[in-house]
């Protein structure tokens, strides 16, 4: 199988794509011919040894771990899917080396859930891992109908389906993101505010009272603006700012879990979420796809097609 592969840590101009043979389907796996694998910040990221104090990395990587395609073999014991089937799923495993960015990947059925009918390959693999950021961080602080929630970054991968995920549960969202990125919340369900100085004074003018939730998908000072506006600040989530604990809030690293994308898929079969794909790329540009993913402009996600 092709596959992309890093030898060592490092940058994008040393990712290769090369020959490989087949992954092992360990019992409780499947063994899925990918169609496209997402692109994710933490991809990079764990490549340039950011994440190595936290994380096994073995090598040659694999990097990749949002995965769409179809069930090529079944293993031991894995009888939640058959041959044919088409899956999605947020696939990490206990340490980093066989990844999506290949043709072939097996996984355990634990991190998968059957891709929904009304996405595409490339928006179906844009789902797991920000989905299920979005979905986990909702849950953690309790979103639900009639809340007012701040989504930080809310035009981006994370951000923009949590702001869909809010608004299906009946919530107000407010979300931040810049003046031309606002017509994209509006669609979404969202009220835009720019990000910036001043911010705080711009929520209240939407909600003088403050708002029920806060969600931090973009780091800087967005815990510290949360928690001037939020009531209380375990309702207030971040995935970039372990700190947030410190202030009575939570952080919020994103598992696999196979119930919470069938909720998503759901979602997306009831038309309530959508996935904008802002590029689809062949597999062999992952470096190009990295490095459009690090200059932090993107709306929405960046897809490798296989």
């Amino acid at each position: 199988m092709k596959a992309i592969v890093l030898d060592q840590y490092g940058s994008p101009d040393e990712l290769r794509l090369v020959d490989l043979g087949e992954p092992r389907v360990a019992p409780g796996e499947v063994l899925i011919r990918v169609k496209a694998a997402a692109v994710n910040p933490v991809d990079w990221k764990l490549a340039a040894g950011k994440l190595d104090p936290i994380m096994e990395v073995r090598f040659p990587l694999i990097p990749g771990w949002d995965v769409a395609g179809v069930v090529e073999r079944v293993g031991l014991d894995a009888g939640e899917f058959a041959v044919g089937d088409e899956v999605f799923g947020y696939i990490r495993k206990d340490w980093a080396q066989n990844g999506a960015y290949a043709e072939l990947v097996s996984a355990n059925v634990r991190m998968l859930a059957r891709k929904p009918a009304a996405l595409s390959w490339a928006e179906a693999a844009g789902v797991p891992l920000a989905g299920l950021t979005a979905y986990q961080s909702i849950k953690r602080v309790g979103v639900g109908a009639g809340d007012t929630v701040l989504v930080h970054a809310a035009a981006g991968g994370v951000g923009s389906l949590a702001v869909q995920i809010a608004v299906a549960l009946g919530a107000r969202v407010i979300g931040t993101a810049s003046e031309r990125n606002h017509d994209f919340l509006r669609s979404l369900g969202a009220e835009p505010v720019a990000y910036g100085e001043g911010l705080v004074d711009r929520v209240r003018e939407l909600a003088p009272d403050g708002v029920d939730a806060a969600l931090d998908f973009i780091g800087g000072d967005a815990v510290d603006i949360s928690l001037a506006l939020v009531h209380l600040p375990d309702r207030m989530a971040s995935i970039t700012s372990a700190e947030v604990r410190d202030k009575g809030g939570h952080y919020v690293w994103v598992r696999p879990d196979a119930t919470g994308l069938a909720e998503l898929a759901k979602l997306a079969d009831a038309g309530k979420l959508s996935v904008h794909v802002a590029r689809a790329l062949p597999l062999a540009q992952a470096a190009e796809a990295w490095r459009l993913s690090a200059a932090g402009h993107t709306r929405g996600k960046i897809v490798l097609t296989v």
